[in-house]
């Protein structure tokens, strides 16, 4: 009688178990060796590609957003300039073979502040916000009082520059000092750090945020501005490139300042026009720096108020009253 446990079915070879198993059991060995190989495949691709050649060469970058970040030399990879980035440059570079400097004659003012309402309409700044501001100033207590607009001193030694962590300001060839606003981080060290208290910070939307909002900005205009961030006197450079005097300098309705070309040794009057010697200028009219003892070199040149044409006058208030 045959064993019902050796039994198998009349279509199944007498085999067919064993052979069944080993198939099986091939099977599981050939997907072991596809699973193996895959591993490896993907060892010797991902991990390897982890491990690149590094040159050992750290360099320490400042990111867009402030962070600085250690990067091997060898990932660095110079992009190419967009437009943005060339007006940068240009703005940076300043316009060849020119030294801009400005003399204010101080017996010429009597604080019409034509000046700085031009200074202040052209860089979006509020009525409380001064790049150009006139002080009343008396030298002894036997002297009359007189005017002196002041404005940033655009130094050929700037100190403001030297203390700026992310290179937002910046000296130029042509003598004056900028401010980029969008690399501009609000530390307010180069506030601290100038003798002349030339800058000025954002604490609130600048005016009319909303009507520059998308604008392109212009680092040579200070345009748009933003909270948070610094701005000062640009000595007008937008105006420069165009061949024209600074807003300052051409509002003035009494010729209180000069301005023109170092290299040339000629400057303008905004208001009669007439150009004449820097030099003599200075020479005939006993013109002088503010504060020289501290080595910052100033752009800025005074002449003593002698003569003056107007009796001083005290400042108007002419902000209007609040309803």
């Amino acid at each position: 009688m045959e064993d019902s446990n050796n039994a198998h079915s009349p279509n199944e070879p007498e085999n067919g178990k064993g052979s069944s198993r080993r198939n099986f059991l091939k099977n599981i060995g050939l997907a072991g060796v596809g699973v193996a190989t895959g591993a490896a495949a993907l060892y010797s691709g991902h991990i390897f590609e982890a491990k690149k050649e590094v040159s050992g060469d750290q360099k320490v970058l400042l990111t867009q957003d402030g962070k600085l970040v250690q990067v091997d030399s060898l990932e660095i990879k110079a992009l190419e300039k967009t437009g943005e980035d060339l007006r940068e440059s240009q703005s940076r570079e300043g316009i060849p073979g020119r030294r801009w400097v400005m003399v204010t004659d101080l017996s010429k003012c009597r604080n019409a502040r034509k000046c700085i309402n031009a200074c202040q309409d052209a860089h979006q700044l509020r009525p409380e916000q001064y790049h150009m501001n006139t002080l009343q100033m008396q030298d002894t207590p036997g002297t009359a009082p007189y005017n002196m607009p002041k404005n940033c001193q655009h130094c050929d030694n700037p100190p403001c520059v030297a203390v700026c962590p992310v290179d937002a300001t910046y000296k130029r060839p042509d003598g004056i000092v900028l401010i980029e606003n969008d690399r501009c981080i609000g530390c307010r060290f180069c506030m601290a750090a100038c003798p002349y208290s030339a800058r000025i910070f954002n604490w609130i939307e600048p005016k009319d945020a909303a009507i520059h909002e998308g604008q392109e900005y212009n680092a040579e205009l200070n345009v748009p501005q933003k909270m948070g961030t610094i701005s000062k006197c640009l000595f007008s450079a937008d105006r420069l490139r165009e061949g024209k005097l600074p807003y300052c300098v051409e509002a003035c309705p009494n010729g209180v300042y000069y301005f023109g070309d170092e290299n040339e040794d000629a400057v303008t009057n905004g208001t009669t026009k007439e150009t004449v010697r820097l030099s003599k200028l200075l020479r005939d009219n006993g013109g002088y720096q503010l504060m020289p003892e501290l080595g910052t070199k100033p752009r800025v040149y005074y002449l003593p108020p002698k003569n003056r044409l107007f009796p001083f006058e005290e400042a108007k208030d002419e902000t209007p009253e609040k309803v």
